[in-house]
């Protein structure tokens, strides 16, 4: 799943190209380590506004990260485009993982743990998650809903969460059942899917609630809801955090 480099010694310059991988770090303890995130990379607020930030996921400021001279870089394979990768490796070795399940995410979070000298931060957090995740399968039981939801992550065309994505996963750890049966993202604009439910994501696209009404037309037999993207597609350490709030989001809908 994950790329295999090979360090002379734990990493001291460190550059994170995305957020919820950031976002571990941190909870990590590499405060010193980190010089450089991405413009995206908002969590935790202080090392939004103090690191260096070398241009987007998805446009790398090459001036930038030779400037910072890394021993590390971060990245993902959905996250990052490969031709950058292929050039960010002739700076630094550069470590990638790509993420479909949770269990990947905890395969990632064990990796960037041995990596940066933080095994036993990484497995203590994997364990907390683990055992969170354990107490929504207790709320999904009691639920045994099996309902159906469109998961929207983009408007005008309307794009969604397909199968074979981590938000996929998410929903159905949530016991819920994805109206698309399309892999990746795709556009569902002219699709006659029928669900119970539509989420309405707050990343990357920031739906609110005028859209409810919107959506509604088109999904009248739906109940549309506004959810927290970040708890169904940031495989970090936020997910210690995800849930929770699943559990009161279905004990919201139902």
């Amino acid at each position: 799943m994950n790329s295999v480099i090979r360090l002379g010694d734990f990493p001291s310059r460190i550059i994170s190209l995305v957020p919820s991988q950031t976002q571990l770090l941190h909870y990590l303890g590499l405060e010193n380590e980190v010089v450089g995130i991405t413009k995206f990379c908002i969590h935790p607020d202080e090392w939004f506004r103090s690191k260096t930030r070398v241009g987007g996921t998805k446009t790398v400021k090459f001036d930038e990260v030779y400037g910072l001279k890394p021993d590390l870089i971060i990245g993902n394979k959905e996250e990052n485009q490969k031709e950058d990768i292929e050039r960010l490796k002739k700076i630094a070795p550069v470590w990638m993982s790509d993420i479909y399940h949770l269990d990947d995410s905890f395969e990632m979070m064990l990796k960037i743990g041995e990596l940066t000298n933080k095994s036993t931060e990484a497995n203590t957090l994997v364990n907390e998650i683990k055992s969170e995740f354990q107490k929504l399968d207790e709320v999904v039981k009691k639920i045994n809903s099996n309902s159906s939801v469109l998961y929207c992550i983009w408007n005008e065309p309307l794009m969604v969460a397909g199968k074979n994505t981590f938000v996929d996963d998410m929903l159905s750890r949530c016991g819920l059942i994805n109206s698309c049966e399309i892999e990746r993202y795709p556009d569902v604009s002219n699709s006659d899917l029928n669900p119970d439910f539509v989420f309405l994501s707050s990343e990357p696209y920031p739906f609110s609630e005028k859209h409810i009404s919107e959506l509604q037309i088109r999904y009248p037999k739906a109940k549309i809801v506004l959810v927290d993207g970040e708890m169904f597609s940031w495989y970090g350490s936020k997910l210690k955090e995800a849930p929770a709030y699943f559990a009161d989001l279905l004990n919201s809908i139902y």
